[in-house]
């Protein structure tokens, strides 16, 4: 069953901003916690990213590395399959387009990202590039907290948030689709919040 939690309160948003709202979401000033299991927590001298190919690795990242990498802050608003919607929210992380520079992508048009804890979730590469994904590992203009994901998570804003992966080790590069952990117990593949693709069939 999906622990939850409230946290990180925000300003309450004006009346001209529902027009943001995607259909059949709410507000909400804080920030819920739901996830599937246990936190984990990585200690930072042993915690690397990778970006993984057919044939195993072409990128891998210390924390030092990681954290050394140019990042970008970013002020986007977020949507939970379950409904709630948070607005104006301030990450900083590094663009899954510079963690693919310079890689040999092949055929490559699907990613599957993974985490601590054995999570995956996928997503077309069109989806995770061209400025649209990050992993990001502040929030608030502070480290990303353990129950929100930290040290790091994805961070793919246009979709539900499911898809910006807590706990984020890393992306794997396939030529074809491969459903992740919510993907396999019915949860829509592509997961867009203005079109309610929350489930199977939506």
């Amino acid at each position: 069953m999906p622990i939850i939690s409230r946290g990180f309160f925000g300003r309450r948003p004006q009346l001209e901003d529902l027009s943001r709202l995607p259909p059949g979401q709410y507000l909400t000033e804080g920030f819920p916690v739901l996830s599937a299991g246990p936190t984990p927590r990585t200690r930072l001298d042993e915690w690397t990213f990778q970006v993984r190919g057919p044939h195993g690795p072409l990128q891998s990242w210390t924390w030092e590395e990681f954290t050394a990498l140019p990042t970008e802050s970013v002020t986007v608003d977020i949507h939970c399959v379950t409904k709630w919607s948070k607005f104006d929210t301030v990450w900083n992380g590094v663009s899954v387009d510079l963690l693919l520079d310079g890689v040999d992508i092949g055929e490559s048009k699907f990613l599957t990202a993974f985490s601590d804890g054995g999570y995956t979730t996928n997503l077309p590469l069109e989806d995770a590039t061209g400025g649209k994904a990050w992993v990001a590992s502040g929030f608030g203009g502070e480290p990303l907290d353990p129950q929100h994901g930290g040290p790091a998570r994805l961070l793919v804003p246009h979709l539900y948030f499911w898809k910006s992966a807590k706990w984020v080790r890393g992306i794997e590069l396939h030529a074809e689709d491969r459903p992740g952990f919510w993907e396999t117990y019915g949860y829509h593949n592509h997961g867009d919040p203005w079109r309610e693709q929350r489930y199977s069939g939506d």
